[in-house]
């Protein structure tokens, strides 16, 4: 017994660290281009993961998510910068997704008295505030031109082009690679606490709350304060993706928080999986990094014109807005609970055991079956 333990702790640990190693070694082979879908869909994937907690697991709609991620963004900007109380940054990063996770505390009490459709409208009026504040609160924000980012300074490491250059095995270390092992860290710090959170007892609490409010409230779930609570969660990672998606852009505009961007992270979670911290990560990347490869390959690809070509085609951002648009109708159909229970059904099969979804395993061989019957009573399966 204790080597079937340690068995499968060493495949647990293996799953983990393997494609550990490999992220690591990614900034060693792949040119910025690439770095900079990995850093763009890291931060997607924590904010993504955020949303997924509170309307996936609490089942509380957000169309509000942009906003958030527009308070971490600009409160860095604002804090480490000049206009601004120019703090150090990593002091005002931290600042920064308190800042957000303050917002969405303001907001708390409507979203622990609300739900449904009506949160999703109270919500969407956070959006349409947030532009117009970002928009006119020029010393702030540096209105419609939006405001350059502070690099990151830690412990005397700046996460930007340096002088002179620093150099690792031969390969020049710039922003983008630099960045990279910031976005994994803070990546890692997400997908832990928010499995913490879900394997626990809050996980099981929004659970329930999601399942049935009265059920819940008759186990002695205090409502209001957990569905407030799951608000704040939610936005303070949305800060935090707020914060690294300025790090990697290098300068904030309005125009990027807009609804569309809420509308993506609602479409990230649905194509994931709804409360799954690897589904949210998956919906993440795919929304992500499919407009960039577009715009990228647009010359080779069918129907797609290139970006300010004028000949009246499809640009690579509609176009890559329709397939993520017709992937959400597909995995509706086929798989409501996204890439992240096909992928479980698929290894379910391959192990050949049923799955939770009910797919069906091997057949028991006729020996096993006889010899079933003659020593227990079968027992009826429940309807």
């Amino acid at each position: 017994m204790s080597d079937l333990l340690k068995s499968a702790r060493l495949r647990r640990s293996a799953t983990f660290l393997l494609p550990a190693l490999l992220l690591c070694a990614l900034p060693f082979y792949l040119d910025a281009f690439w770095l900079r879908i990995g850093l763009f869909s890291m931060a997607a994937a924590i904010g993504a993961v955020g949303l997924g907690l509170l309307s996936g697991t609490a089942g509380q709609l957000s169309l509000g998510h942009a906003f958030f991620l527009a308070v971490g963004a600009y409160g860095y900007v604002w804090l480490a910068g000049e206009p601004g109380p120019g703090l150090p940054p990593a002091l005002a990063a931290v600042l920064a997704v308190l800042l957000a996770g303050a917002a969405g505390g303001l907001f708390s009490p409507v979203a622990g008295r609300v739900k449904g459709i009506y949160l999703g409208v109270a919500t969407l009026a956070l959006v349409f505030l947030g532009h117009h504040v970002l928009l006119t609160a020029e010393s702030v924000t540096g209105g419609f031109n939006g405001r350059s980012v502070p690099p990151l300074e830690l412990g005397g490491f700046t996460f930007a082009e340096s002088d002179p250059e620093l150099t690792v095995l031969g390969v020049p270390f710039g922003a983008e690679e630099r960045l990279w092992y910031l976005g994994l860290a803070l990546f890692a710090v997400t997908w832990f606490t928010a499995r913490g959170v879900l394997r626990g007892r809050p996980g099981r609490a929004l659970a329930a709350l999601r399942d049935s409010e009265t059920a819940a409230s008759v186990m002695g779930v205090p409502v209001a304060r957990y569905r407030s609570a799951a608000f704040v969660v939610s936005s303070m990672y949305a800060g935090l993706a707020g914060v690294l998606l300025a790090l990697s852009f290098r300068r904030v505009v309005p125009d990027y928080f807009s609804l569309l961007l809420s509308v993506d992270y609602l479409a990230m979670i649905v194509i994931g999986g709804l409360g799954s911290v690897a589904g949210a990560t998956a919906g993440a990347v795919f929304v992500t990094a499919l407009p960039l490869l577009m715009t990228r390959y647009a010359d080779q690809l069918p129907l797609v014109a290139t970006p300010g070509s004028g000949d009246g085609s499809i640009g690579p951002t509609e176009a890559s807005r329709y397939l993520y648009g017709a992937a959400i109708v597909v995995i509706l159909l086929y798989a409501p609970d996204g890439l992240h229970g096909l992928a479980r059904r698929i290894r379910a099969r391959l192990r050949g055991r049923p799955s939770a979804t009910g797919l069906p395993g091997p057949a028991p061989s006729s020996a096993t079956t006889e010899t079933t019957a003659t020593t227990a009573r079968a027992k009826e399966h429940t309807p």
